[in-house]
């Protein structure tokens, strides 16, 4: 007779992964990946280091996961920002200055989802994690070509130019050795250029024709 897991050991076993998870997105958070080691997921989460096996078979498995899930929550993030009422560039711009303070507010965790190697997995997980956001971002501009808010242009390459502005322009600041330091003048300089360059990659709004006499 094959053996079946009820209901509430289910509930269990799953309560324990998240638990385990969401100690392990912690430490990341506070180390990045290469200062969180198993033994210290297990004390945090408050089981043995062999049970954690019993839920993850390794531990790039294990980050994967935090990383999915850290993920998804910037990711929601990003697109409450998109739904806040405005134009389009407006709209734009709050959600490029929502990613960067959000990342530069938590470098560390930022550092290790944008950045920090670990392995292929991961690897492909990042390239495959930025689509909702160029996602969002065509979605915006189209919105904006469709009101007249922006010139016409190619909505999804235009996403795409600005998703790697935005993480090519953070990698730095996130960067262990950054002597850009949270709340300083030069931090505000930085979200205010990365914004004002992303909207000149949407480009600007079309011109209005004189009106006939």
């Amino acid at each position: 007779m094959a053996y079946r897991r009820t209901p509430r050991m289910q509930q269990r076993i799953d309560a324990t992964r998240a638990q385990i998870a969401d100690a392990a997105r912690r430490l990341v958070a506070a180390s990045g990946y290469a200062g969180t080691g198993i033994p210290e997921i297990a004390r945090a989460a408050g089981i043995s280091t062999g049970s954690i096996y019993r839920h993850f078979p390794s531990k790039a498995a294990l980050f994967q996961e935090v990383f999915q899930k850290a993920s998804r929550h910037e990711i929601a993030a990003f697109a409450q920002a998109a739904q806040v009422p405005g134009t389009a560039p407006e709209r734009l711009a709050g959600m490029v200055e929502t990613f960067a303070r959000r990342a530069l507010r938590g470098r560390t965790l930022a550092r290790a989802l944008l950045v920090e190697p670990v392995g292929p997995e991961l690897d492909a997980d990042r390239r495959r994690f930025r689509a909702p956001y160029q996602a969002l971002i065509e979605e915006v501009l189209s919105e904006g070509m469709a009101a007249a808010e922006l010139v016409p242009q190619d909505p999804r390459i235009t996403s795409i130019c600005i998703v790697g502005a935005i993480v090519e322009t953070l990698l730095g600041p996130l960067s262990e050795r950054s002597g850009c330091t949270q709340g300083t003048e030069e931090e505000e300089a930085l979200v205010r250029a990365l914004v004002e360059t992303c909207l000149r990659a949407a480009g600007p709004r079309p011109q209005t024709p004189p009106r006939s006499e």
